[in-house]
């Protein structure tokens, strides 16, 4: 996760662990020289904005801003970029950054930089497992190209036979669930272990346990907990941005707003790739047909004998609509909108182009009265 400082022309490299306004609080990379660390225990409790120290490290964060040079090319700055540091101000807790690293990966929704992994929470209980739910999960974190590691909370509120029963049916989606209990603190080190020293990206509906998890697995960092909803069965949003905390062992977890529906962007024609179970029939055979849509065309090998198939066909066609939208948007003569069903949802509806069916103003109105009153007048 870490490298070596840079220590030419009084440059640093870090990693951006937050943004906030037009600041970016950045973790420097372990090798600060030692001097530099005194200066900052020392002036931290004067400083208005001090220069923080991680808990598990030495390691100094600066609250950055970012060079014009930047703003003027247009580079964003995100969080989980490694970026260069200069003129570090250690008495006031300061930086510019004057340089961003090439990134291995990005991600939109939540927008991350760097990311190795994506860990998706969900509940067995309290709320209920909803398999369409976590299928649109599974499928928005599937087409970012990063690793899947999926995490199943509240383990004690389910039978044994019911846990076998959930792991059986994943596994034959293309997964491996591991089961953990945060009230129990059930198989905790487990999901501790695979995030060390890796960025990872932890995600999933409101109120299945995301931020009891992280406190559990980096102490202190006390994020606040939302209670699940009696009403709607669904938790209540508290995670309001995206910011990198420091793991004990090392590596960097992100804690993301929660939501229930996320939006799947996707082409129809990637759709199928990113369901495993599918994913793993077109690796042993083609279909007949190159642009096969994998519904009822004949010879076709994924065929319709698994379980997310009518998930697949749910999805296809969202991704058809959006896709028509999008090719919409381009075309001035553009006969699509776009409206907001709540929840997440989003529908695309016919514009209405004639107008005949708009409602007349009060001003077109009032001056069609005054004309109709001059002509009676003439």
């Amino acid at each position: 996760m870490k490298g070596d400082t840079v220590s030419t022309n009084g440059q640093l490299l870090g990693t951006v662990l937050a943004v906030q306004a037009n600041f970016y609080r950045v973790q420097l990379d372990e090798g600060v020289r030692s001097q530099e660390l005194e200066t900052i225990e020392s002036s931290s409790s004067l400083s208005p904005v001090p220069c923080q120290l991680s808990p598990s490290s030495p390691v100094p964060i600066l609250l950055c801003t970012r060079r014009t040079r930047l703003k003027k090319i247009g580079q964003q700055v995100m969080v989980g970029d490694r970026v260069i540091v200069e003129e570090p101000d250690w008495s006031g807790g300061r930086g510019a950054i004057a340089d961003v690293l090439p990134r291995n990966s990005e991600l939109d929704r939540p927008a991350i930089a760097n990311v190795n992994q994506i860990l998706l929470v969900f509940a067995v209980a309290d709320p209920p497992l909803e398999p369409v739910q976590l299928s649109r999960f599974l499928i928005k974190a599937e087409s970012t190209g990063v690793d899947v590691l999926l995490c199943l909370n509240k383990c004690d509120l389910v039978s044994p036979e019911e846990k076998q029963e959930i792991s059986d049916r994943l596994f034959n989606w293309g997964y491996q669930p591991i089961f953990i209990s945060v009230q129990n603190q059930i198989n905790i080190n487990q999901i501790s272990e695979y995030l060390n020293n890796k960025i990872t990206v932890i995600a999933g509906p409101s109120g299945v346990g995301k931020s009891s998890l992280i406190n559990l697995m980096i102490p202190d960092i006390n994020l606040r907990v939302g209670e699940v909803s009696g009403k709607l069965a669904r938790g209540r949003h508290t995670t309001r941005h995206v910011e990198l905390f420091e793991m004990p062992k090392g590596g960097l977890l992100a804690d993301t707003p929660g939501f229930n529906q996320p939006d799947l962007n996707c082409s129809p024609e990637e759709l199928i790739y990113y369901f495993p179970e599918a994913r793993k029939r077109l690796e042993v055979a083609s279909c007949r047909f190159s642009d096969c849509s994998h519904r009822d065309e004949p010879d076709c090998v994924v065929g319709d004998d698994w379980e997310r198939y009518a998930h697949y066909l749910e999805f296809l066609a969202d991704a058809t609509i959006h896709q028509t939208y999008l090719k919409q948007q381009t075309d001035p003569e553009s006969t699509l909108k776009l409206m907001s069903k709540g929840k997440g949802q989003n529908q695309y509806e016919p514009k209405l182009e004639s107008k005949k069916y708009r409602r007349i103003s009060r001003k077109t109105q009032l001056q069609d009265l005054q004309e109709l009153y001059r002509e009676s007048e003439d």
